[in-house]
C-alpha cells in the first residue's frame, strides 16, 4: 500500500540514515551541536561527511543509486507507506520544524493523518519505570483524551507510553513513533500492542523498514513526537529522563508543556514536579490539557460510568478516602468481606477503579452519574 506520490529523493533520505546509524552512534553525544536532534538537521552530504568522513562519497553514491522501483519495492513488502513534504499526508505540525524528517514511514491507514494537526493532537511521555499511580493516569489520560477526538501520540516504550496507547486505543486513535523501523515492534514484548495500533491506528519512523533500534534515534524520535502534537504532557519522569528531551523540544518549538503533579519524595515525579515549577500547564486530568490547547470550557472530557449500587458508591467513596486494601475497606464501612469483595469486583468491571498485584486499589478518573454521587451539605 506505499503512497505513489512518496517522492523518491525523500525517501532515500531514510536509507542514508539506516546506512550512517552506526557512525552517528559513535558521534552523537549531549554536547551542543552533537546531539542527534541537531545532526538531522545537516544535509545528505554534510551529514556523510560529519559521520562517516572517510567513505562519504561513497555512501551518498550508493544511496543516490537505489532506483525509485526498488525504494517503493521495499516499502511494500514490509507493508509500509511513505510520505514527505511533497505530499498530503505529510502533517502540518512538522512542516514548520527545522528538524522535521525528510521522509516519513507509516504502517497502518495512512488516510488516518490526513488532516492531522498540532491542535488536534496531544503527546504523552514519561518514565519506563512508571509507578502504578503513573500507569493509571496514562491510561486514563489516553483514554479520555482520545475519547474527546484528540489523537493521542507516545513511543510505544515501556511504562507511560505503552499505558498511553492502550487507553487511547480503547475509545479512539493513536499514533506510535519509533526509534527503529515502522515494521519492528520494539521492544519485542509490545508485539501485541504494536499489531493492534498497526490495525487501528499508525506506526510511524523515519528509518526505513528493517532497521533496528539505536540509542540515538530515541531522542531523534522524540522531536517527531514534540512536532506533531499541540501539547506534550509528562505523566511521570526521572530528573535525568529522556522524557525531558520531548518536553524541551515542544518548547523550543513553542508548544504547549504540560505535567502530572506528583509526590515530592518520589524519584518518578522529580521531573513532572520540576517543569511545573518552572511554568507548564497542571494537568489533573483530561479537562486540563483540553482547556490548555483549546481554551476554557471549549470542549468536555467529562467520562461518566454506569450506575453504581449502594455499596458500590460506598466502597468507592472509602477507596478515595484513604483506604484502598480490602480489609481496610471493610473495616472502614462495617461490611463483611464477601460483601466488600463483591463492590470491589464490580468497580473494577464497571473501570472505576484499578488493583494492583498487591491488592492496592486505586480511584481512576471515571466519575459516577451525579444521581449516584451523595448530596454534600
Amino acid at each position: 500500500m506505499a503512497d505513489p506520490r512518496s517522492c523518491p529523493e525523500c525517501l532515500r533520505r531514510s536509507r542514508l540514515l539506516a546506512h550512517l546509524a552506526p557512525n552517528i552512534e559513535k558521534i552523537a553525544t549531549g554536547s551542543r551541536g552533537l546531539r542527534s536532534p541537531e545532526l538531522l538537521r545537516l544535509s545528505d552530504e554534510d551529514l556523510a561527511a560529519v559521520a562517516a568522513p572517510k567513505v562519504a562519497a561513497q555512501v551518498l553514491e550508493q544511496v543516490r543509486a537505489i532506483s525509485e522501483h526498488a525504494l517503493q519495492a521495499g516499502l511494500e513488502a514490509a507493508g509500509c507507506w511513505g510520505c514527505c513534504p511533497h505530499t498530503s499526508l505529510y502533517p502540518v505540525g512538522l512542516r514548520d520544524a527545522a528538524d522535521a524528517p525528510r521522509a516519513l514511514i507509516g504502517r497502518g491507514n495512512p488516510a488516518l493523518l490526513k488532516g492531522l494537526a498540532p491542535e488536534g493532537a496531544v503527546t504523552l511521555v514519561g518514565s519506563r519505570r512508571a509507578s502504578t499511580y503513573g500507569r493509571e493516569v496514562a491510561r486514563d489520560l489516553g483514554r479520555e483524551l482520545a475519547g474527546t477526538g484528540l489523537t493521542v501520540i507516545s513511543g510505544l516504550a515501556f511504562g507511560i507510553d505503552s499505558c498511553a496507547h492502550r487507553g487511547a486505543l480503547e475509545s479512539g486513535l493513536t499514533i506510535a513513533v519509533l526509534g527503529c523501523g515502522a515494521d519492528v515492534a520494539y521492544p519485542a514484548a509490545h508485539r501485541a500492542l504494536w499489531r493492534h495500533i498497526c490495525e487501528a491506528g499508525v506506526v510511524l519512523s523515519e528509518l526505513p523498514p528493517g532497521t533496528g533500534a539505536w540509542r540515538w534515534t530515541f531522542p531523534a524520535r522524540n522531536r517527531i513526537m514534540a512536532a506533531l502534537a499541540g501539547m506534550t504532557v509528562v505523566v511521570e519522569a526521572a530528573e535525568r529522563s529522556g522524557s525531558l528531551i520531548t518536553a524541551d523540544l515542544a518548547a523550543d518549538l513553542g508548544r504547549d508543556l504540560g505535567a502530572v503533579p506528583g509526590p515530592v519524595t518520589s524519584r518518578t515525579s522529580a521531573g513532572p514536579n520540576s517543569l511545573l515549577a518552572g511554568g507548564a500547564c497542571v494537568v489533573r486530568s483530561a479537562q486540563d490539557v483540553l482547556d490548555a490547547m483549546l481554551g476554557p470550557g471549549v470542549r468536555s472530557a467529562k467520562s461518566v460510568g454506569p450506575h453504581l449500587e449502594a455499596t458500590q458508591q460506598a466502597v468507592l467513596d472509602a477507596i478515595e478516602a484513604g483506604s484502598v486494601t480490602s480489609d481496610a475497606i471493610a473495616a472502614d464501612l462495617d461490611l463483611a468481606g464477601a460483601a466488600v469483595a463483591a463492590a470491589l469486583a464490580g468497580l473494577e468491571a464497571l473501570g472505576y477503579v484499578s488493583c494492583s498485584m498487591l491488592g492496592v486499589y486505586a480511584r481512576t478518573l471515571l466519575q459516577p452519574p451525579d444521581e449516584d454521587r451523595p448530596a454534600r451539605n
